[in-house]
């Protein structure tokens, strides 16, 4: 058996300009991701609560971009609207940089998560665009885990910054943030792929009507929010739940995710490779019964005694791994499987709703619930994603048998 096959790795060849560019562009947002709602602490003087609305509205406003990419996606093409998402959020940490006024700050947010939204609405689209037949979830895989090992090589570097004391650490973070978001766009551009607008024909007036319709696709986006919102509460609350209430070294933070993205950036394509022949929704349930044990260890961290607090991070974060690396392995290719054939690249952008509506709670949850008791988050976390899962096991029962197989 050839190596790529064993690892679960596609056809490369002739797609570095986007497997590079996806690094990159996650280097710039691990660096930069842990430190924002810092950010607007230490350097912009906002009080967490306030930023952790003030971040919840942005992504709320941001909400109708999937929609709006599924009207353009088939005629535009998912690459030229992350290129597009790449050079916006690019121009917003520019603004991060040099802004300090609170609507400035609001501004750029709102194009950051704007930008994010369009980025991860037309990026699946774009990886089935250049996957060979049978190889689409190999490329969701390869594609998760370029992304993890950018995000894991900029977790540490802001692990380092937090090791220093003053604004400059948050200021280099916003501006390494903001080149390369810059450079992925540059490397996107020089990627040629070809994408069929035989769909958008198909589709006709858009899938809304097929949506309203298709009642088990919106329950698994509902599932999947609950699913993202976990994966999205580490990055967003580990920062403030070591800095404000743990007695851990500052540095741990750095360290523990970049951790979790190394195991993002190796085990996805093996996650695949050795799940090919179990159904997805029996490896989503799985990381959402992962996920609701990952709540309760991070909850219970606050009651161990201090020579215990790092052991405890450490084994939390080892769960919570296990349980992001199934997700993302698994979840989009559920998605795209179950997606009819016509109106495909509309559907995938409307399943982002599920990563929106996450990214909208997810400061705001954090913060607020973290400001009544610190144990709350994680508390609240592991019930939802309890309920993710469940609510995956009855859904089982009507999706078709064949989509939730592996391609």
């Amino acid at each position: 058996m050839p190596t790529a096959t064993a690892l679960g790795l596609p056809n490369i060849r002739g797609r570095f300009p986007l497997l590079a560019g996806l690094m990159i562009d996650s280097f710039g947002g691990g660096c930069a991701g842990p430190l924002l709602l810092l950010y607007f602490v230490r350097v912009a003087d906002i009080p967490l609560g306030t930023a952790g609305v003030l971040l919840t509205v942005a992504t709320l406003f941001s909400i109708a971009a999937p929609a709006a990419v599924g009207v353009v996606i088939d005629r535009v093409g998912p690459r030229n609207l992350v290129v597009g998402a790449q050079f916006a959020q690019g121009l917003a940490f520019v603004g991060f940089f040099f802004g300090r006024s609170l609507w400035l700050l609001f501004l750029c947010a709102l194009v950051t998560t704007t930008g994010q939204r369009v980025f991860w609405s037309a990026i699946f689209s774009l990886l089935t665009d250049v996957s060979d037949p049978g190889d689409r979830d190999r490329w969701f895989g390869l594609g998760g885990m370029m992304q993890a090992a950018g995000f894991g090589l900029g977790a540490l570097a802001a692990g380092a910054l937090l090791s220093f004391d003053g604004d400059r650490p948050f200021l280099i973070a916003m501006a390494v943030n903001a080149v390369t978001f810059f450079i992925a766009g540059v490397l996107l551009l020089r990627l040629h792929v070809a994408h069929s607008r035989k769909a958008a024909a198909e589709a006709g007036g858009g899938p809304a009507p097929l949506l309203r319709k298709d009642k088990a696709f919106l329950v698994l986006i509902g599932a999947n929010t609950v699913l993202a919102l976990c994966t999205m509460l580490l990055g967003v609350g580990l920062p403030v739940y070591v800095t404000e209430a743990l007695p851990a070294p500052k540095w741990i933070v750095g360290v523990l995710l970049a951790a979790t993205s190394v195991v993002l950036a190796t085990g996805q394509t093996l996650v695949v490779r050795h799940t090919e022949k179990r159904r997805k929704t029996h490896v989503l349930v799985l990381a959402g019964l992962l996920w609701t044990v990952w709540g309760v260890l991070m909850a219970g961290l606050l009651h161990l005694p201090a020579g215990l607090v790092v052991p405890g991070l450490v084994l939390a974060t080892m769960v919570f791994a296990a349980a992001d690396v199934l997700h993302a392995a698994t979840g989009n290719a559920l998605a795209a499987a179950v997606a009819p054939k016509v109106g495909h690249g509309k559907y995938l952008s409307y399943w982002q709703y599920s990563f929106t509506f996450a990214s909208v709670l997810a400061p705001g949850f954090f913060a607020q619930l973290f400001e009544v008791r610190r144990e709350f988050p994680w508390l609240a976390i592991s019930l939802l994603a309890l309920l993710a899962a469940g609510t995956i096991v009855a859904l089982e029962r009507v999706l078709p048998h064949a989509a939730v197989r592996r391609d």
